[in-house]
């Protein structure tokens, strides 16, 4: 793995936008420096489904002759940036990840959208994910196998798998993902990067392809605290277009990145946070916390009497709604859905309406069981999965022994509890496992306090270097197309 480098494309998102205004560097340097990584290894990664070149390189040229002219105000004028391809572009298909889908063009910008392209972001392209973003994989039967930049045999986390690999392959600067039970996180956290789940009504859904409205929410994913926070900015606040969204003010979060965390009080869940993990996740997420404690942070046990609930919640709800959504397609065009996700949307369809009832009723205990939680500390700290990178194709996972348990499941350990009561949840490198994979740990905060977040995760990595580390895509053999479904 590389830490340091003259190539541009190993700058951060914000050292980029900031080089960009004091013409250091030209966004048409960066856009074809992506490019070219684009083309040199991403038919083994698979994390693109649609590039468009010529637009980027056109958007470019338009933005260096905004700096030229002296433009200063915008916060993402020229830097390249990819979506999840859940997330609608005007005039530029959309697939979900589908077949049913692959000719979609829609004829607006989601809201998320149209705030980069006001902010000055240029849309490099749409991200492969796990078909409509129903699973943990991103293996997709239609658009190919996403595969992990710090070893192609390893899956890449889901389902924002093309975001996350896009981003840890320096592919482009910063991109959107979209979370229901853990899709931004989990995919952070696999590769390597900095993601945020912000508060449920935080950021519009107009535009976004659902999965399950109650838990849906989209979100940035880049390589440090910074760069999530100047993208967060940009998306966050109120959209009269989804009703979801909340009606409040969104202060920005980047003037408020620095400050101390002493006396900062970090809440741990005694016998959850800790059990049933890797060892090696394990001891790097109790490194994390140590660091935290030298930064000035009280570690605090906090009970959460109901929290062993969660994960049957999840999967729940998560199967029931999508099935809603889903149902018309399902009856009238099954053959085109692969195998697995037809297989969860049939079993959500087999939910009775007591079981997704009594599932609504324990999100409600579990999130005020965490409010009653905030009275004693100002965040929590855990794995973001309990587990690294499992080898590609795997459905099953050992966490512990030789005891093979469903992958589903397993990575919505933690993941959940922030799906569930709504509350911003990021997820933040802090170590690697004894084969260089890397492990994420997770902060959990307020509702609408992801500032904290933000600073938390900034102060962290301000005294680590887990989020400057790089896969070497050469010797890892990324730049090869290795075994895998066809395009």
């Amino acid at each position: 793995m590389s830490t340091t480098s003259d190539d541009p494309l190993n700058l951060t998102l914000a050292e980029a936008a900031r080089a960009i205004r004091t013409r250091e560097v030209s966004p048409v340097e960066l856009v074809r420096g992506c490019l070219a990584r684009i083309e040199a290894h991403d038919d083994g990664l698979r994390a693109w489904i649609t590039v468009c070149d010529e637009e980027a390189l056109d958007a470019a040229r338009s933005a260096e002759r905004e700096v030229r002219s002296g433009a200063r105000s915008k916060p993402l004028l020229g830097v390249p940036i990819a979506l999840k391809d859940n997330i609608a572009t005007r005039g530029l298909r959309t697939t979900a990840g589908s077949k049913i889908l692959s000719d979609w063009i829609p004829d607006e910008d989601a809201t998320v959208v149209a705030r980069l392209r006001e902010a000055g972001a240029i849309i490099l392209g749409k991200l492969n994910l796990h078909e409509f973003a129903w699973g943990g994989t991103s293996d997709n039967p239609h658009y190919g196998t996403v595969r992990n930049p710090w070893n192609p045999d390893r899956f890449p986390g889901g389902s924002s798998g093309g975001s996350g690999v896009a981003v840890a392959a320096r592919m482009c600067f910063g991109a959107l993902g979209t979370d229901t039970g853990g899709s931004i996180r989990l995919p952070s956290a696999i590769n390597g990067i900095t993601g945020i789940r912000p508060t449920y009504g935080r950021v519009s859904n107009h535009g976004i392809v659902p999965l399950a409205w109650s838990m849906d929410t989209a979100g940035p994913m880049a390589r440090t605290s910074e760069d999530c926070a100047v993208l967060f900015d940009v998306i966050a606040g109120h959209d009269p277009r989804d009703p979801t969204t909340a009606n409040r003010a969104a202060p920005p979060c980047v003037p408020t990145l620095r400050g101390s965390l002493r006396g900062l009080r970090i809440g741990v869940i005694p016998g959850y946070f800790f059990h049933h993990l890797q060892p090696d996740v394990e001891s790097a997420v109790r490194r994390a916390l140590s660091a935290f404690e030298e930064l000035g942070a009280v570690i605090v046990d906090v009970p959460i009497e109901n929290i062993h609930g969660n994960i049957s919640a999840q999967l729940t709800i998560e199967s029931a709604e999508p099935s809603t959504y889903h149902q018309r397609w399902l009856r009238e065009r099954p053959q085109d859905y692969g195998a697995d996700v037809r297989t969860l949307l049939e079993v959500g369809e087999l939910m009775l309406a007591t079981h997704y009832l009594q599932a609504q009723r324990y999100r409600t205990l579990l999130r005020e069981e965490f409010l009653q939680a905030f009275r004693n500390v100002d965040a929590f700290v855990c794995p973001t999965l309990p587990f690294t990178a499992t080898p590609v194709g795997a459905t099953t996972v050992r966490i512990e022994g030789d005891v093979e348990e469903s992958m589903l499941s397993a990575i919505m350990q933690f993941t959940g509890v922030a799906s569930l009561t709504g509350l911003p949840a990021m997820s933040v490198p802090c170590g690697f496992d004894s084969e260089g994979l890397p492990v994420g740990m997770q902060l959990i905060g307020r509702p609408f306090e992801e500032s904290l977040l933000f600073r938390m995760a900034a102060e962290y990595q301000g005294v680590t270097d887990f989020h400057r580390r790089a896969p070497d895509l050469a010797t890892r053999g990324a730049s090869k197309a290795p075994p895998g479904r066809p395009d």
